[in-house]
């Protein structure tokens, strides 16, 4: 077992892309943000198809500023990957042509987002607009995805939930969440520009809730926070009251959602990714953590910390009903299932709380 991710949900997601898959034979990708959680993942996807699947290797070059990634995962040499270290806030060059362009590179937790919220907007903003005009240059250029996020939609009302991507959002322009809800707003729009100007054929997703293998055990979001409780034996913290509620994306599930939007979103559209099933509050969550683990665990409610933005939204919910129609995306990684696999893989790789 790999320290940054199992290597069967590798075959997984390599398996979930089917034939879409021969898009990438002999293609140049870049990946920003490589050095990220779900950048490790494509790295080793990437790997994974060039060894097992492409007829002609794909060439890709990661790029990242290692400002909050972790380690790395870099492929045999054979594998044609080549890092550049770099910050897209700056202008980006690059002396080959690209077939695809992924743009990952973000700070998305929220204990990071309120320690850098001048480097979160950014690297939405500046490095989003800087990677489109690298988009705009390239001739053989087939797909640009940006990584927006569910968090755009703000606090929405009972009336859309789940919420699907007409709707418009509820988020504060000024609030503690603002560097990172609005700058992924303004990426979005500076990407349907570039698709309606330009013809720079775009793609967003906004993922929601994504955990697996492979987080960084101070990511400071939930999962992590648990699971290194749990490593450690020490209670579990559930913030606030404990009723808020999400859903959850096991990484396969999600990954091979964002590379099917890549290959075949509507260009200039936005694409809700995640699990819509099942709605489950915080001290739920913990709860499902004890059967998983087949033992009781210590809940405990307690305060948000200092380091946490205010203005949390109490539910968050998908409607995939647009990826189902367009991408033929569907989850299939049951809620259980996806935490035995992390807790698993926690067990084996955090230190403890």
């Amino acid at each position: 077992m790999s320290r940054l991710y199992v290597p069967s949900d590798i075959e997984q997601i390599v398996d979930g892309l089917g034939p879409d898959a021969g898009a990438f034979d002999g293609a140049s990708i870049l990946l920003c943000g490589g050095h990220g959680f779900l950048g490790r993942y494509f790295t080793a996807v990437f790997a994974a198809l060039n060894r097992r699947v492409l007829r002609a290797p794909c060439r890709l070059i990661v790029m990242d500023n290692n400002a909050t990634g972790g380690p790395a995962v870099t492929p045999p040499a054979d594998a044609g990957y080549e890092f550049i270290a770099h910050d897209i806030t700056q202008p980006v060059t690059l002396p080959m042509p690209m077939d695809y362009i992924i743009h990952a590179a973000g700070i998305a937790s929220p204990a990071y987002y309120q320690r850098f919220p001048l480097e979160t907007l950014e690297v939405a903003t500046l490095g989003t607009k800087h990677l489109l005009l690298l988009a705009r240059q390239q001739p053989r250029l087939k797909g640009f995805l940006f990584f927006s996020s569910s968090e755009i939609y703000g606090d929405p009302d009972e009336r859309h939930l789940p919420t699907p991507e007409t709707y418009q959002g509820n988020v504060s322009c000024i609030g503690p969440r603002a560097c990172y809800d609005e700058s992924k707003r303004l990426g979005e729009t500076l990407c349907a520009i570039f698709h309606e100007r330009h013809g720079v054929p775009t793609a967003m997703v906004r993922p929601f809730n994504v955990y697996g293998p492979g987080m960084q055990e101070r990511d400071y979001r939930v999962l992590p926070n648990f699971a290194s409780r749990i490593v450690a034996g020490q209670p579990i913290h559930v913030y606030g009251h404990g009723r808020q509620t999400r859903t959850f994306c096991y990484v396969t599930d999600a990954v091979t959602g964002f590379l099917k939007a890549l290959l075949a979103g509507h260009r200039g559209e936005p694409y809700n990714i995640g699990n819509p099933t099942p709605e489950i509050s915080m001290f739920e969550l913990a709860k499902t953590l004890e059967r998983v683990l087949g033992r009781s665990l210590d809940i405990r409610l307690a305060s948000y910390p200092d380091s946490y933005p205010q203005d949390e939204p109490q539910r968050r919910c998908p409607d995939i009903s647009k990826a189902a129609a367009h991408l033929g995306y569907a989850p299939a990684v049951p809620l259980e299932e996806g935490l035995k696999r992390f807790m698993a893989w926690a067990a084996a790789n955090y230190a403890g709380a």
